[in-house]
């Protein structure tokens, strides 16, 4: 993983883009939290429900199924949940987690974001996860914003639908509105850390963007990209 001590030029402010899942934190946060809550609910039938919805992913995903279309089939699960029982959950799913202090973060990346807040920069994690799992996490860490799929609200159960998923090409749209929000931020002063080659369209957007993990595809994407800038 790069230096995160190292910026062109230490006066100018910066932002720092992080991705979530598998890159600040072990797990994949959205089917994580399904299966916990799912369990808690419903026990044995829970964990059923939850292998069935898993297993329909993984056919859709085999098929080709656009990643913001496998965003939008996991929020029609959460058709008529109550927002306050999915926050109490997902509050009680994030301290289980954190409670023996180990083993939930990708401790490079915590250490390198910690770092780029010292050094007076602002961190924005950017998922397609929704809030009830983000808010905790972007307290623990100090991040400054939260960039996220959000799941429509009426009242106050969740309709099963979503907002754009803040999936690949809606990640990239969403970093490019915080960044145009910053007209005093250059963006080639600022990272990005992804793990996936579906977190490109954000990372390209960056002076400084960092793979997490073995990912050898987003590795040599972003090898050739740094080759063509500096050729």
């Amino acid at each position: 993983m790069s230096d995160a001590s190292r910026r062109p030029d230490a006066d100018r402010p910066y932002l720092v883009f992080c991705d979530v899942d598998e890159t600040l934190i072990t797990v994949k946060s959205m089917f994580d939290f399904l299966r916990y809550q799912l369990v808690r609910r419903h026990g044995v039938a829970g964990e059923v429900e939850h292998e069935r919805i898993m297993a329909e992913v993984r056919r859709r995903v085999g098929d080709g199924t656009p990643r913001a279309d496998i965003n939008r089939f996991y929020y029609a699960h959460y058709t008529d949940e109550p927002v306050e029982t999915i926050g109490r959950l997902a509050g009680e799913w994030f301290a289980e987690h954190t409670a023996s202090g180990r083993g939930f973060y990708i401790e490079p990346t915590r250490k390198a974001l910690a770092a780029h807040r010292a050094g007076g920069a602002s961190v924005v994690l950017v998922s397609g996860s929704f809030p009830p799992l983000l808010e905790p996490l972007a307290r623990e860490v100090g991040a400054d914003a939260v960039l996220c799929t959000r799941p429509l609200i009426a009242g106050g159960r969740y309709t099963g639908e979503v907002d754009t998923p803040v999936i690949g090409a809606g990640k990239r749209h969403a970093v490019q509105m915080a960044l145009e929000s910053r007209p005093d931020v250059d963006p080639r002063d600022c990272w990005a850390y992804g793990d996936d080659v579906s977190d490109l369209p954000m990372l390209e957007l960056v002076g400084h963007p960092v793979a997490v993990g073995e990912n050898e595809e987003l590795r040599k994407r972003l090898a050739a990209r740094a080759e063509g800038v500096t050729a």
